[in-house]
């Protein structure tokens, strides 16, 4: 299939990022979120970015002018329904998910392909309650999208391969490297690191280090980026907290049981950068551990 128009469902961190690097590569993109709010915000995130891209020069001032060109924005659902390609980017709870692709099924047209940018959740579940398995899949890219390369393709039980192949074949043309997981809980990217941020919230709880030395012990000792607790905070907790979650209830075993600190932090709404506070606190001039 040919997909020239792309309907994104969520202008939230990876919503927005989706459309920014769809329509930087030339698809007509339409975002919907549920307030103009949300809506403006998208925006203005994607604009900050793609100045960004023009001072770093790695595009143009009139390809920035002509990608904002691209996208339009829609409160109304039923508005992305004739996409050629619809994305759902909404948050991390399966309800919400099956609620707004329910919402989409009398709008789309016969060859509307669905995804989901879900980082953990049952493709093959998701799809069952849409008119059209075969044209399914989970199709997760990373965060922060526009830098990141990896997009991780995902094929329900029902998926058929046309379909794969056209995804996998968009990938490539937004300059980005796919690979292909089977449909078990959190796929591979999250089913290896959430784990790990999740000991990491362990080795804190069990006063094995602070957060300070925790994330220092990380970056130096396995040359990770950046640690394990402020990456938890990047994220958002309660996102991490969902896909612990999906692992533990999906894979029945111990070794993934959420660490009872990070469900208290989600509890008081300490979500990480997105709230102010998280194993951060991120309400002054420089992050402070909050532990």
């Amino acid at each position: 299939m040919d997909i020239k128009t792309v309907g994104i469902v969520g202008a939230g961190q990876m919503g927005n990022g989706i459309a920014h690097v769809f329509a930087l590569s030339g698809y007509e993109v339409k975002l919907s979120d549920i307030s103009q709010e949300a809506l403006d915000r998208g925006i203005a995130t994607i604009r900050k970015n793609l100045d960004r891209q023009v001072s770093r020069e790695k595009i143009s001032a009139e390809a920035r002018d002509d990608t904002l060109a691209r996208i339009s924005t829609t409160l109304t659902l039923s508005d992305i329904g004739p996409s050629d390609l619809i994305i759902e980017a909404a948050s991390e709870r399966e309800t919400i998910k099956v609620a707004i692709f329910e919402d989409l099924l009398p709008h789309l047209k016969p060859e509307t392909i669905l995804t989901s940018n879900t980082s953990s959740i049952s493709i093959t579940r998701l799809a069952s309650r849409t008119d059209r398995p075969e044209r399914f899949m989970g199709l997760h890219f990373m965060n922060p999208v526009p830098v990141m390369k990896l997009v991780e393709l995902i094929r329900g039980i029902a998926t058929d391969d046309a379909t794969y192949q056209t995804l996998l074949a968009l990938v490539g043309t937004l300059g980005k490297t796919a690979a292909s997981a089977e449909d078990f809980p959190a796929f591979i990217v999250n089913r290896i690191l959430l784990p790990m941020i999740n000991e990491a919230v362990y080795t804190l709880y069990e006063g094995v280090g602070n957060v300070r030395s925790i994330d220092t012990a990380l970056k130096l000792g396995a040359a990770h980026p950046m640690g394990p607790l402020e990456l938890a905070d990047f994220i958002g907790l309660d996102t991490c907290l969902a896909i612990m979650n999906v692992l533990y209830d999906g894979l029945a075993d111990t070794k993934y049981r959420p660490c009872p600190l990070l469900t208290k932090y989600v509890e008081a709404g300490w979500l990480g950068r997105k709230s102010g506070r998280g194993f951060y606190d991120y309400r002054g001039e420089t992050p402070v551990p909050t532990r």
